[in-house]
């Protein structure tokens, strides 16, 4: 189990890197096929940068306005209040911000920068229609997020992802203006690499994220039911919401990657299995079960 953690950080790190990499290149590429020459991976090394600067410090003010969040009065939510307490002292972390999502649909996400600046969001039909050990299953889980940092990095791995597809589109639109003509010198081996960078980037790095948040939502369920120590919580807790049929209203694609449970129902079907947030349901029970 710890190993696994440990394993999935250096990876973690070293996908950054590579993020950086393909940024850079992109940013080389395009600068050897304009005029902007050994700028270009300065440019673009310095936009993705403030990118993720801005989305360090604003993300979750922005995620949580997109979903309608308000504060969770403890008076008129105490079981969610206490369960988030319990559990905050059991992963020796400061409590968190809780907020609720005024939504019939039973879901639930974490966000924030830093344990210290974290805030958990549940829906009401959450409370509605879990017990309480499922409550305390979704929240564990959601503090083993917020004790990882997988929200912070999670955000910073969109933003790059964003910066990759935004780069690939000015290249794509340069090739189409027949931009490549107009190289600076360049041979026809760079502006074929420039072209396969334009289509192929975005996808490889859209790839990469998809299988990190998967593997970081194993994680999570894992360390979840070790705060709780009631596997079985979780569990059922992911059947509940996996098989309700309500729509969650507030979510959309930006925000589907942070719920416990993708609220999305386009995500559901073989083909898009490769393109899913989430790993599938029924596995993530049954190694829950196997706790």
């Amino acid at each position: 189990m710890y190993e696994a953690i440990s394993s999935n950080r250096v990876k973690s790190a070293l996908v950054m890197v590579l993020f950086v990499l393909i940024i850079v290149g992109l940013g080389y590429t395009f600068g050897q096929l304009t005029e902007v020459g050994y700028a270009g991976p300065a440019i673009a090394f310095v936009f993705a940068l403030f990118s993720v600067i801005g989305s360090y410090y604003y993300s979750d003010r922005i995620v949580l306005a997109m979903s309608h969040a308000r504060l969770a009065e403890k008076a008129q939510y105490p079981e969610l209040v206490n369960a988030v307490e319990g559990l905050s002292i059991a992963a020796g972390l400061p409590m968190p911000r809780v907020y609720i999502i005024d939504d019939s649909a039973p879901n639930a996400f974490a966000t924030g920068r830093d344990p210290q600046h974290a805030a958990l969001a549940v829906t009401s039909g959450l409370l509605d229609k879990l017990d309480r050990q499922e409550l305390e299953g979704v929240v564990g889980h959601e503090m083993a997020h917020v004790r990882d940092y997988d929200i912070r990095f999670m955000t910073i791995v969109a933003v790059l992802v964003g910066t990759i597809a935004l780069l690939s589109d000015w290249m794509r639109r340069f090739f189409w203006w027949g931009g490549s003509s107009r190289r600076r010198g360049g041979s026809g081996a760079i502006a074929l690499i420039g072209l396969l960078l334009a289509v192929f980037a975005p996808l490889a790095a859209m790839l990469i994220q998809l299988a990190l948040s998967r593997t970081r939502e194993y994680l999570a369920d894992a360390q979840g039911a070790m705060l709780t120590r009631y596997p079985d919580g979780l569990a059922d807790a992911l059947e509940k919401i996996s098989a309700d049929t309500e729509p969650l209203e507030v979510a959309n694609k930006a925000t589907a990657h942070l719920y416990i449970i993708n609220p999305l129902t386009e995500h559901k079907g073989m083909i898009n299995n490769l393109f899913a947030t989430h790993p599938p349901i029924e596995e993530r029970v049954r190694r829950l079960r196997a706790m």
